[in-house]
């Protein structure tokens, strides 16, 4: 049990929140109990209208929230999160989150969508 963590890619053109994800999702990047960055994707979701328990439900990421992402990673900014099951976030995480930026945005460049999701 603990907070697993997912980005995907699709061709469809899915809202901001609260949509099923598609069929034709492809996983695009993993995480293992990254409870900062799961913060920092919560108060993204609750920006864009989500609401109730974030779990299990999408948010879509736009180039300018992998800007913000960055920044916030590159700054150590993301929000100290905890949780039941979560884990803790010690800072060693940034390489593979930058890495997970750059193949988002390779994946929007090809004209893919690109959301995450997670699982607690």
């Amino acid at each position: 049990m603990g907070l697993d963590m997912y980005a995907f890619s699709t061709g469809c053109n899915v809202p901001a929140v609260g949509f099923k994800p598609p069929e034709d999702s492809t996983e695009l990047h993993y995480w293992r109990k990254h409870p900062n960055l799961h913060g920092w994707m919560e108060s993204l979701y609750r920006g864009k209208g989500g609401g109730g328990e974030f779990n299990c439900v999408p948010v879509r990421l736009e180039d300018t929230d992998l800007d913000a992402l960055e920044d916030a990673i590159k700054g150590d900014l993301l929000p100290r999160t905890a949780g039941f099951f979560f884990g803790e976030s010690d800072g060693s995480e940034k390489s593979d989150d930058l890495h997970f930026i750059h193949k988002a945005r390779d994946a929007l460049a090809d004209g893919a969508r690109v959301y995450y999701w997670s699982w607690w």
